[in-house]
């Protein structure tokens, strides 16, 4: 028995639940980071512990580095680690204050001459970097980089003068989208989700489902995925569900799928659970550490996606 005044030990699953299935992989895999981020959402952890296995990541100029981002390596800040810093920070309701403003000023010192963020820095090469991800000569704005960071920050109701030209470049770029590909749809999601004028966003976010739906964009039907051709570029059973787009059922992406379509959805995401308790990642595995640690994030949001849509879990 615990001593007396000593914290009371977190509950543990029911036995061969996907949580405690789950648990056992992100113990036996997961870098400490995800292990905390695992404990903070399903047993009762804290949210320093959290915030202290982030600073790790770190660096003097505000950005973060150290394959934070598990596709890019090396120490060096890059915008897609800010992006997973700032959805760390979100997830444990700590996105803002003075460690924000030193991310938005280093976002500051990387954007594009129009505001936006590049999808890779092109000054910092030589490091690794998944193939899907480019090495460019000159800084392209990207709604893949820009969407999902100027979408955490207002839903964090974050305020900083990066955030204007920004915002403004993001809904030039969805409102403009009309050949695309799932990832830049979830970017556009994520963007809207959290966009502060309401009746634009919906009626962009009405405009995107349709092109979704009409382009094939979403596998409605998980039992006949070959009647849904991936994208190009993408690996060959990248396919994108339904609950990829509406990761909660508040998401403005959750009125382009009927019930049927979303049950579906969420049965196909229950059943991906593998046999070691994590679930897979679905892009090309170009290196066997990336994918090692690429694994436990995917298994904390699907746990995540399940549970806001009231399946259990455990």
């Amino acid at each position: 028995m615990p001593e007396t005044g000593a914290s009371p030990l977190p509950p543990t699953p029911p036995a061969h639940s996907p949580l405690f299935r789950a648990e056992q992989f992100v113990w036996l895999t997961a870098r400490v980071l995800e292990q905390r981020l695992f404990a903070y959402h399903f047993l009762d952890g804290a949210a320093d512990a959290v915030e202290t296995a982030l600073d790790a990541y770190r660096n003097e100029d505000g950005g973060y580095g150290h394959a934070l981002e598990p596709d890019l390596r090396g120490p060096v800040s890059r915008p897609g680690h800010a992006c997973r810093a700032l959805h760390v920070l979100d997830a444990v309701e700590r996105c803002g204050g003075q460690r924000v403003d030193r991310v938005c000023r280093y976002l500051t010192s990387v954007s594009t001459p129009d505001g936006a963020l590049p999808a890779i820095d092109p000054g910092r090469r030589g490091y690794p970097a998944a193939p899907s991800i480019p090495i460019v000569e000159g800084a392209t704005s990207s709604l893949l980089a820009t969407g999902p960071v100027v979408g955490l920050l207002h839903r964090n109701e974050v305020w900083h003068a990066w955030l204007f030209r920004a915002t403004d470049f993001c809904w030039q770029a969805v409102e403009s989208l009309e050949k695309s590909h799932p990832y830049e749809i979830e970017a556009a999601v994520a963007f809207l989700d959290s966009a502060p004028d309401r009746p634009r966003a919906e009626a962009a976010a009405d405009r995107l489902g349709r092109l979704v739906r009409e382009q094939g964009l979403a596998a409605l039907d998980p039992d006949n995925l070959d009647a849904y051709p991936v994208s190009p570029g993408y690996g060959p059973d990248e396919h994108h569900f339904p609950h990829d787009y509406a990761r909660t059922p508040r998401s403005l992406a959750r009125t382009w799928f009927t019930d049927e379509e979303m049950s579906r959805s969420l049965d196909h995401l229950v059943g991906e659970q593998q046999e070691d308790g994590g679930w897979p990642i679905r892009g090309r595995q170009w290196a066997p550490g990336t994918a090692l640690e690429a694994r436990p994030m995917a298994t904390i949001e699907a746990l995540r996606t399940l549970r806001a849509y009231g399946r259990r879990i455990g």
